[in-house]
C-alpha cells in the first residue's frame, strides 16, 4: 500500500500506534490482491480475492488493529486469513521480540494464497507466521494461549473455545453479524466487551458437520 493511503488513515485518525503504522507502510496491500486489482490496492475499498471472499477495506483493518493493540513479541491467532494481508501485518509487528502469528484459513485455495503472499516478506520461512489449514471457529489449541485473536469474517456468536484460548489480559476483535466486537479477558471467567456498529463483513466459513 502506498504511503498516500497510510497518511490519509493517519490524518483521519484511524491509524495511531507506531508499530501498526510501520507495518502498514512496510506490508504493501498490492501484494495480497489478484493481479487484476493491483492498481486499485491503494483505494480505501474492499476488493475480491476469489472464492466469494474479500480483502477488507484498509480503514476497517486499521480500526480492527487499533482495537486489537498487537505488540512486539506477542502470540497472535489470525482467523480467516484470506489472502494473508492481516497475517503479514501482524507478523511484521510481532517479529520484534520473537512473537508469532498462527494464520488459519478453512478454504484450501486461500490457505495456499495466504502462505505464498506472506512468504513474499519472508515471514513463513522465518517461523514468524505459521499458515494453518483448518476451522478457525475452534481456535488453535496447539499454540494456545494467545495474547491476541483477530477474526476477519462475521461469526454468529463468539465461541467459548476462542474466549478460553485467550490469556488473561488478552484481547480479541471479532465481527458478530455486522457489529465489530472488542473483547478483553480480565479474569478466568470475566470478559469485558464493547460493540461497534456500521460494519459489513463476509460470513465466517465453518467446516460442515
Amino acid at each position: 500500500m502506498g504511503s498516500g493511503l497510510v497518511e490519509l488513515l493517519i490524518r483521519n485518525g484511524y491509524l495511531k500506534s507506531a508499530p501498526i503504522i510501520r507495518a502498514f507502510n512496510e506490508i504493501t496491500r498490492a501484494d495480497f490482491v489478484p493481479p487484476e486489482f493491483e492498481e486499485q490496492a491503494e483505494a480505501d475499498v474492499p476488493l475480491p480475492i476469489g472464492f466469494g471472499q474479500t480483502i477488507s477495506q484498509p480503514t476497517t483493518v486499521a480500526i480492527m488493529f487499533e482495537l486489537l493493540d498487537p505488540r512486539p513479541g506477542q502470540k497472535i491467532l489470525d482467523i480467516g486469513s484470506g489472502s494473508g494481508w492481516t497475517s503479514a501485518l501482524l507478523g511484521n509487528i510481532v517479529s520484534v521480540g520473537g512473537g508469532r502469528v498462527a494464520a488459519i484459513e478453512l478454504l484450501p485455495e486461500l490457505h495456499d494464497v495466504t502462505k505464498c503472499n506472506v512468504e513474499k516478506f519472508g515471514l513463513v520461512s522465518a517461523g514468524i507466521v505459521k499458515c494453518i489449514l483448518g476451522d478457525g471457529t475452534l481456535g488453535y489449541e496447539p499454540l494456545k494461549p494467545h495474547d491476541r485473536i483477530l477474526v476477519s469474517a462475521a461469526a454468529d456468536e463468539i465461541s467459548q473455545a476462542l474466549k478460553q484460548q485467550l490469556v488473561i489480559g488478552g484481547k480479541m476483535v471479532i465481527p458478530v453479524h455486522n457489529h465489530l466486537v472488542y473483547l478483553e479477558r480480565r479474569g478466568e471467567d470475566d470478559y469485558y466487551t464493547e460493540e461497534f456498529a456500521g460494519f459489513v463483513f463476509v460470513p465466517l466459513v465453518q467446516k460442515s458437520p
